[in-house]
């Protein structure tokens, strides 16, 4: 049987039944979707938190715009699994940040209600520097004092205009 759906060949009987079921399945899951909102809120509510977390990724790896330059497939399936590693982490972090804060507000006498919870996203950026935050002061590094001023006097090239200062066309 497998080896006549492999064929790829139209004509063949087995071919089309399963492509005319494949179809009916379509069409019912089609009509029972337009017919059932609370279905549809469902499949709407998960949509969103997948395209969340996708864009949320995508913020992360802000390295060349979230294109893979490299032709290598290892090198593409390393760049990607370091990316989802890096997303988990953050989401992962973030998770334990609203958890800690939700506990403080449990033992301040806050009531907290499962449903408000359920809104809140991990998927927070505001508090992430993505390009880090350096800082020499700790190594004991004091840069030279900055002095404006240049011992040049600029009076010439405002008087003679460009060709003063040696800029002369070629002839």
């Amino acid at each position: 049987m497998f080896k006549r759906l492999r064929s790829g060949s139209r004509k063949n009987a087995t071919y089309t039944a399963f492509r005319e079921v494949g179809r009916v399945i379509r069409t019912v899951q089609l009509l029972r979707y337009l017919s059932d909102a609370p279905l549809r809120r469902r499949v709407t509510a998960a949509t969103n938190k997948v395209e969340a977390f996708n864009g949320f990724s995508q913020w992360l790896g802000f390295g060349n715009r979230g294109v893979i330059a490299d032709n290598d497939p290892v090198e593409q399936e390393k760049a990607m699994k370091f990316n989802a590693l890096l997303t988990n982490t953050v989401v992962f972090h973030n998770a334990l940040d609203m958890a800690e804060i939700v506990r403080q507000l449990l033992e301040e006498g806050w009531e907290i209600d499962p449903e408000d919870l359920a809104h809140i996203s991990p998927y927070l950026t505001e508090h992430i520097n993505r390009f880090g935050e350096y800082s020499i002061h700790e190594l004991g590094i004091q840069p030279e004092a900055y002095d404006p001023k240049l011992d040049v006097d600029f009076t010439p090239l405002r008087d003679e205009g460009p060709t003063a200062a040696g800029f002369s066309r070629a002839a």
